[in-house]
């Protein structure tokens, strides 16, 4: 560790994410000095790994503060992506394409026909909706409202208005210890000296629980992309233990396994299988498709799969962690939530259900 103290800022965020690059771009809009800090690049890890899916209906997240907090952020992305855009001149590759929910027979048991929502779809409408798909769907719902976003895209395009908007960017700096001072944090110390601020943010992700004895534990997901020469379907096919996101380049994104191996790096025989065979049980044409690409990455979970966001026990340090599978459909009212906390002190009803000491 070195001896040199940086520059005060105004806010230090702690992980150079999607996360902690939304609230950077987020509170540097709104005038203040802001610091990133990342241990490896930024708009790596699990920003670099995802798939993009704005889902959470989709995704059956509960009814509650979850999918209340979801369905708000997907109301934002449109107009944020096209902030973005305009700031930076960049795609994000923000596709509100619809997702389609296919139902394999054998999973019919799941869902009772008192149970199918109004945006259910008969076996000859989701056919007719979607052609190609196996002749096991028997049925399906049709959500419009979703879509995705190119995650990969997404990352870089925040990375530009972040510096494009001042923000001192620091990457491959490992990040040691808060030391604090009774109810307030000091300072932080790094590979790359002290780092001190008003006020500070922890959005480092799965690696959360190094820097704050937090519930956050790492679980891995495998995922491939398979390409064609345009896209073999237009929408988002979710289904039961397996997602395919279209992209317009003519790469399909298959998705993805979860596992609890703590921080084991690799893809698998048998987890690249299991993708292999639901992706193609699904939509049966994908088998004669190349695999572009093979990778993982780490999604951090909490014990009750939602986030942790707001107050810590440090006056000075606010939580931006915990996304889970979500991090990238909750970036733009999670940096909401926290720049309008940051500069209020103002706690939003919906942040008290991510409190850290549910736990």
């Amino acid at each position: 560790m070195s001896s040199l103290v940086n520059p005060t800022c105004d806010v230090l965020i702690a992980g150079g994410g999607i996360v902690g690059l939304a609230t950077a771009v987020e509170l540097a809009l709104r005038g203040a000095q802001v610091t990133v800090l990342e241990r490896g690049q930024c708009a790596r890890a699990a920003s670099w790994a995802a798939a993009g899916m704005l889902a959470p209906q989709a995704e059956a997240l509960p009814s509650g503060p979850l999918l209340e907090l979801a369905l708000r952020s997907l109301s934002l992305y449109a107009d944020w992506t096209a902030k973005l855009e305009t700031l930076t001149g960049l795609n994000t590759g923000y596709w509100p394409c619809g997702i389609l929910v296919p139902l394999l027979a054998e999973h019919q048991n799941q869902l009772s026909c008192q149970e199918r929502p109004q945006d259910w779809l008969s076996a000859d409408a989701i056919h007719q909706l979607q052609p190609g798909l196996s002749a096991q769907v028997i049925g399906g719902r049709w959500l419009a409202q979703e879509g995705q976003v190119d995650n990969r895209l997404l990352a870089q395009v925040l990375l530009a208005a972040a510096l494009q908007l001042g923000v001192d960017v620091r990457e491959q700096v490992e990040l040691e210890q808060f030391q604090s001072d009774g109810d307030q944090v000091r300072q932080l110390l790094t590979t790359a000296g002290e780092f001190r601020a008003d006020h500070y943010v922890l959005a480092t992700g799965a690696w959360s629980y190094e820097l704050l004895k937090l519930p956050v534990t790492p679980r891995k997901g495998q995922m491939l992309a398979l390409q064609a020469p345009e896209p073999p379907f237009k929408r988002v096919l979710y289904g039961e233990d397996i997602y395919l996101v279209p992209r317009q380049d003519g790469r399909v994104v298959v998705g993805a396994t979860n596992e609890a191996v703590g921080f084991t790096k690799g893809n698998t025989v048998a987890g690249i299988s299991a993708l292999l065979k639901g992706a193609t049980t699904l939509f049966p044409a994908l088998a004669e498709l190349t695999i572009a690409e093979l990778w993982w990455g780490f999604r951090p979970a909490t014990p009750d799969e939602a986030p942790i966001l707001g107050p810590s026990p440090w006056q000075n340090l606010v939580l931006a962690t915990g996304h889970y599978r979500n991090g990238i459909l909750l970036a733009p009212i999670t940096a909401q939530l926290i720049a309008d906390f940051l500069q209020t002190e103002a706690v939003d009803p919906l942040l008290s259900a991510f409190r850290w000491d549910r736990f």
